[in-house]
This record gives structure tokens, C-alpha cells and sequence, in this order.
């Protein structure tokens, strides 16, 4: 018969693989490969199950692939999931329920939900926050962008794309000159 973990062995687990940048056991992790180095994102599927599941659903159907990051600015956020190098619009099948109020706040580098002014509008466009984003929060009375990942590896990938030179394209402000491409996005087995 097996015995529980010393509670204080347990809680020293936990923080050491929070602060090592490796995933927890249960949680899925996905790999986007860009034209500027690979990132590995872990999901948090219990704090934000809509968000993980549309979002699996999304990668597992190649739906990133080839799809770039659109929105890039410097000491905020690095954005994807809309528009192909050409600046086509890559319209999501469906969007999810906000699930902001799970209390995971927009720090650095986790994974958000990019969305309209209306909560529930967010369906494959998301974002990686590069600095600590409050203002991106859930409040008491006014929904956040739901955070449903955090990079685990790659930061130095995310940091070269935030740096990257962008301009105005076809409209859109902050897009990289260069596009940056999401070559391919799969689970990690």
C-alpha cells in the first residue's frame, strides 16, 4: 500500500515544477513551432476547460498552422490565430465562454484569449502576455481575457518575436515586417 506524500514534500513539488517552467502531470502541453524558434505552452484544463478544449479542438484540426503572429508590441503582448502571412483572415469555427473569473491573472508569459468588447467573443485568436498585464484582469462586475496557458519553454522564441520590427499592414498596426509564422502547432505527446 502506498502512502500520501508528506504534505510538505507535495507543496515543494508543486513550486519547484512551477519554478523549473515544467508542466504539471495533468495539464496538456502544446507545441508551436514559428519561424522564430519553438514554444512550448502548457494548458491549464481545469482552471479554463471551455477555453483548453476549443483551443485543442483548434490545433488538433491544424487550424494555426501556417497562420502568423499578427499583433506584436513590445513590453505588452504577442498575438496569432487570425490571419495568414498574406494578412487573410482566418475566421474561428466558433468561440467560448469568457472564463476569466478563474482568477489566473495576466502575467508574464501566460497564454490569454484575445476577444471583441463583447466577453463571450473570443474564439482562436490568442496572446502571450511579455510583462505583467493587471489591467487585462477579471474584476468583481467587468470580465478579464480568460488566461488558459503559460509558456514553459521558448521565452527566448517569444522575446525575439516581441522584438521584431513591426508597421502597419493592410490596416493593422504592430504587424511584423517579417512575418513570423506558425509553421506547425500539435500536442506534445
Amino acid at each position: 500500500m502506498k502512502h500520501a506524500p508528506h504534505r510538505h514534500g507535495l507543496v515543494a513539488g508543486l513550486l519547484s515544477a512551477t519554478l523549473s517552467g515544467t508542466a504539471m502531470a495533468d495539464n496538456p502541453v502544446v507545441v508551436l513551432e514559428t519561424s522564430m524558434g519553438d514554444l512550448a505552452v502548457e494548458l491549464f484544463a481545469e482552471k479554463s476547460p471551455k477555453t483548453v478544449e476549443n483551443f485543442l479542438d483548434l490545433v488538433d484540426a491544424s487550424f494555426y498552422d501556417g497562420l502568423i503572429f499578427h499583433r506584436v508590441i513590445e513590453g505588452f503582448v504577442i498575438q496569432a490565430g487570425g490571419h495568414t502571412a498574406d494578412m487573410e483572415y482566418r475566421e474561428a469555427p466558433r468561440t467560448v465562454v469568457n472564463e476569466s473569473n478563474n482568477r489566473v491573472a495576466n502575467d508574464r508569459y501566460t497564454l490569454s484569449m484575445a476577444r471583441t468588447s463583447d466577453p463571450d467573443s473570443a474564439g482562436a485568436q490568442f496572446y502571450i502576455n511579455m510583462t505583467d498585464n493587471d489591467s487585462l484582469n477579471y474584476r468583481p462586475g467587468r470580465p478579464g481575457y480568460t488566461v488558459f496557458g503559460r509558456v514553459i519553454e521558448g521565452m527566448d522564441a517569444a522575446h525575439e518575436i516581441e522584438r521584431t520590427r513591426t508597421g502597419t499592414r493592410m490596416g493593422m498596426r504592430d504587424v511584423p515586417v517579417e512575418p513570423v509564422v506558425i509553421t506547425k502547432a500539435y500536442r506534445r505527446p
